[in-house]
């Protein structure tokens, strides 16, 4: 699953071909991804102009002319690619239609953008902008981690009260938007905390410092253009490389890189997810 680095990486590569330009044409292959697409979805978007491309947590947001946003989640296996070539930006015509290509939309600046998702786990939802806040799948989501509400109080007060482990609680959507398995192992890692602490055993100095920390990582993987794990591809067909710099996560058995730690990354299974980390370094 994508994660916010990833989802932020395609938002920016969608930005220059979508952002201020018409939807002249939508097309809509089948009736539903996860779920049934919205009535009407393609003759609703059809000469709509996208005044803004926004990311929520992990789902992307296309707020139209006419009021209404279209969310996108890329889901397991979704993705997202822009052909054509309106700002001499993009490396390729549109190409032939693939068996995948679930969604199209043809800019009126002669860009293409195609929703293509094999195992359908994705999902495109139209709803008013001014309510965007309210729709299920944002309603109840956290701060936005490289926002002004994610501070250090806010971080030490919300694990305080949670008998969790650490990792748990960083992945609760509640506490924090967008964190996922990948970057949340990252930065317990550079923070130096086992992913196995109860998250209200954490001190608030602890707490606070993660705060940073966990920007930080994230920021650094945006840089990079995402991980390219498996599925997960830029808007421009690109690759992500941050995969080659990650310090614990898939590196079970491999040399921890702290200097001077003689021990391996361990693997552990919580919450039937897999958490990479040193039990040296991180405490």
């Amino acid at each position: 699953m994508p994660e916010l680095p990833e989802v932020e990486t395609v938002r920016r590569g969608l930005v220059p071909a979508m952002e201020g330009a018409v939807i002249a044409s939508a097309q809509v292959n089948r009736p539903d991804l996860r779920w049934p697409f919205p009535e009407n979805m393609a003759a609703r978007l059809t000469g709509q102009r996208v005044t803004a491309l926004r990311r929520r947590s992990k789902y992307i947001l296309a707020d139209l002319s006419g009021g209404e946003s279209l969310l996108i989640h890329l889901g397991m296996s979704g993705r997202m690619t822009v052909s054509g070539d309106p700002l001499g930006q993009f490396h390729h015509d549109h190409p032939t239609p693939q068996k995948h290509d679930h969604v199209v939309f043809d800019m009126d600046n002669g860009a293409r953008i195609t929703f293509n998702d094999p195992r359908r786990f994705g999902a495109m939802d139209l709803m008013d902008t001014a309510a965007a806040d309210t729709h299920p799948l944002l309603a109840k989501l956290g701060p936005e981690p490289l926002g002004n509400a994610f501070d250090e109080s806010y971080l030490a007060d919300a694990l305080k009260t949670r008998n969790t482990p650490i990792k748990s609680a960083l992945l609760d959507q509640r506490i924090v938007a967008g964190l996922g398995n990948i970057y949340v192992c990252e930065a317990l890692y550079r923070a130096g905390i086992s992913p196995k602490r109860r998250a209200r055993n954490i001190s608030r100095a602890r707490a606070a410092a993660l705060v940073p920390i966990i920007r930080d990582v994230l920021r650094d993987a945006i840089r990079a253009g995402g991980s390219s794990l498996r599925d997960f591809r830029q808007a421009d067909g690109e690759l992500g490389y941050f995969q080659h710099s990650f310090d614990v996560y898939d590196r079970e058995g491999q040399p921890c890189r702290t200097p001077g730690c003689t021990n391996t990354i361990h693997r552990i299974v919580q919450s039937g997810r897999s958490s990479f980390y040193c039990p040296s370094c991180q405490r």
